[in-house]
């Protein structure tokens, strides 16, 4: 009954979908339209019921109801009761479940939230997200129902991927999914301005929060995710550029670049252009990682689809929406106006800068990513790995971290690099410092010798935009940047650190046998075999020593799984502020030692410190973004002739005698 209830609530989620997009289509055209009156209750309920339907989903798998195909074919009944939950969406279906309540519930909080824009926007908004939704509805009712029966019902369950029997797998893809989704409105946003013609400030401001949370989940499910596979596949790296990570980061860059560009449109009425495109291109990359990840064209344990018929589907629906929408930029874009000019020394024209570099980069990894797949179609099998990434990438990006250093110190409109020359030459200075320090002291390459040296210019940098200002009456936006692009460089040094310094020994160990690696010594104190839930293991008890001082605990596991049958290398991590020791254990040998990999990367956990920096960042800006407006609003409904300054205009200002006087009042 909960399954059918469930479907239920879909497939009235989706009539309310087609509601939507016939009442926002003609009220967009037509003001006094009486449709127009049900689009915003429409957007509400169908977000009720999809949570409704997802609440079932999950409720299934909870009692473990082997009645429900997908059910039985990704759960257990002895399966620990968190790895029940997440199993709901660790799947196909129920992973395409989430993304469409997601895209559901962001196009009702956007209906009941957002009175902002003209109405004619709005309306054209509200349908542009009922039309991305409704492909969505199609694909999961009639190609992916996650409630459909199975008779006869079996015994007991297949279980869930091993791999993602994780405490990650309840974390990283949901974080990612709201990013992914959250894109959508982005793209809905960029489609309603461009067909009513309103690619204003006003629309930018209304929009640039909606990117920012999609960006900040974006930037959390990434972080997560590259920490979860680098714990748990015991391969010792923290990123491959695996297809599916490839999937992950595409939309990230596209976002950055967003963020950036509507800033400017909302801050000084430039960039309008670009901040559709992007729009568009951003979402296009969401969909694109759709099609990777569900088509079964890979091969990974991100891959969940296997039929080919899904994959067309997702591919024909990539080409509607994102053709569609590059169909509608083609014939609106002489509409749009140019907006205010700007010179190259100033603030837009640095974000112009780094949106070239983040576009550029983004293209190095989609070529990447797809040439090995156009290839394999014609029977040649290519790699392309690290060795294609990392130096393709670099040439623009050491020119964008340069910019980044550069960019928040100069003023909108037009400004002069000789104003800023000071803090340029102290991080110019602390930059080359530390490359001829590093050179001279360590034999690394010549790439991760120049990200360290990138990192610490780029660290002292950050803060270079509060300098003259009276720190508790700065805008939380401002210090979201500052920390946003302190993350950057934080998370820069920690994989510089990671690529130039890191140990690695593969041993065959036994017990009582101590191995050295970097200034740790690592002792096999016993192996013994220990079992959980739903799994055995050989785990080895094994001390640690940094230095000579205190022991400390480790113990990895070799982990067998029988529901289904499948291995994990469960690995000990032992932290400290410099880096982390990381130990896996396999199998034993035919002489009985046993197989032992250690790692000594130093400072490889800045890179996930950074990333939450980065996060954090972004969390404080939209906070500060938030209360601007609100104030606004409360500026404005007061009847004053003010109303409350963007606070990105700030940004220009070097110490408190130049503030406007609106910060001064507030």
């Amino acid at each position: 009954m909960i399954a059918e209830i469930g479907l239920a609530a879909l497939w009235l989620s989706a009539a309310l979908a087609v509601l939507q997009l016939v009442g926002g289509f003609f009220g967009a055209r037509d003001e006094n339209n009486e449709l127009r009156a049900l689009v915003r209750p429409a957007a509400v309920l169908q977000a009720v019921l999809c949570v409704i339907s997802f609440l079932c989903l999950v409720w299934v798998f909870v009692i473990t109801d082997l009645s429900v195909k997908l059910v039985a074919s990704h759960s257990h009944s002895m399966k620990p009761l968190a790895f029940k939950i997440s199993g709901a969406w660790a799947n196909h279906e129920g992973s395409m479940l989430l993304w469409i309540t997601v895209m559901a519930a962001a196009g009702g909080l956007i209906a009941l939230i957002e009175r902002r824009l003209p109405e004619r926007t709005m309306m054209a908004t509200l349908a542009s997200q009922a039309f991305v939704a409704i492909g969505f509805y199609a694909f999961i009712l009639l190609a992916s129902n996650p409630f459909e029966r199975l008779s006869p019902v079996p015994t007991d369950g297949n279980g869930l991927n091993p791999l993602l029997q994780d405490m990650g797998v309840s974390f990283h893809p949901p974080t990612l999914y709201i990013g992914y989704v959250g894109l959508s409105v982005a793209f809905s946003f960029a489609l309603g301005a461009l067909m009513t013609r309103n690619v204003t400030p006003d629309f930018a401001r209304v929009m640039r929060p909606w990117v920012l949370a999609a960006w900040i989940f974006l930037t959390i499910g990434i972080t997560a995710g590259s920490y979860w596979a680098y714990y748990e596949l015991g391969w010792g790296g923290w990123w491959f550029w695996d297809p599916v990570e490839n999937a992950s980061l595409m939309p990230w860059l596209a976002a950055t670049a967003l963020l950036h560009s509507a800033s400017v449109l909302a801050a000084r009425d430039a960039l309008r252009t670009w901040t559709i495109m992007l729009g568009v291109v951003a979402f296009s990359m969401s969909m694109v990682g759709t099609f990777l990840v569900r088509s079964g064209i890979l091969t990974s344990v991100h891959a969940f689809a296997v039929d080919p018929e899904r994959g067309s589907f997702i591919l024909a629906l990539l080409a509607l929406y994102i053709g569609g929408a590059l169909v509608v930029f083609a014939l609106r874009a002489n509409t749009i106006a140019e907006g205010q000019r700007f010179s190259i020394t100033s603030r837009e024209g640095a974000l112009v800068v780094n949106n070239v570099a983040l576009s550029a980069i983004l293209g190095i990894v989609l070529l990447g990513t797809l040439y090995p797949l156009l290839t394999e179609a014609f029977d040649v099998r290519v790699s392309v790995g690290p060795p294609y990434f990392n130096p393709v990438s670099a040439i623009f990006l050491v020119p964008m971290l340069m910019v980044l250093a550069v960019g928040p110190l100069l003023r909108w409109r037009k400004d002069s690099l000789s104003r800023v020359k000071w803090p340029v030459v102290v991080s110019g200075a602390v930059t080359l410092a530390v490359l001829v320090a590093v050179a001279l002291l360590a034999e690394i390459d010549i790439l991760p010798l120049i990200g360290l040296a990138l990192a610490a210019g780029v660290g002292i940098a950050s803060f270079m935009p509060l300098r003259g200002r009276r720190l508790r009456r700065t805008p939380l936006a401002i210090w979201g940047m500052c920390i946003a692009h302190f993350g950057v460089a934080v998370a820069l040094f920690g994989m510089a650190a990671d690529s130039a310094f890191q140990q690695e020994r593969l041993v065959a160990a036994n017990v009582g046998d101590t191995i050295e690696i970097g200034p740790w010594e690592a002792t096999l104190q016993s192996i013994s075999p220990v079992a959980g839930p739903n799994w055995t293991a050989m785990q080895a008890d094994m001390y640690y020593s940094y230095e000579g001082g205190d022991l400390m605990e480790g113990h990895p596991q070799a982990r067998s799984f029988w529901a289904p049958p499948g291995e994990t290398s469960e690995v000990a991590l032992i932290t400290r502020w410099n880096g982390q020791l990381y130990a896996a254990v396999g199998n034993m040998a035919e002489d009985g030692r046993w197989q032992l990999r250690l790692w000594w990367k130093p400072f490889v956990t800045w890179i996930w410190y950074g990333g939450l920096l980065i996060a954090l960042g972004g969390a404080l800006a939209l906070v500060g973004r938030v209360v601007s407006d609100l104030r606004r609003r409360e500026a404005e409904a007061q009847g004053e002739a003010r109303a409350y300054p963007d606070e990105a205009e700030y940004a220009d200002y070097d110490d408190e005698s130049s503030v406007p006087a609106a910060e001064t009042q507030s």
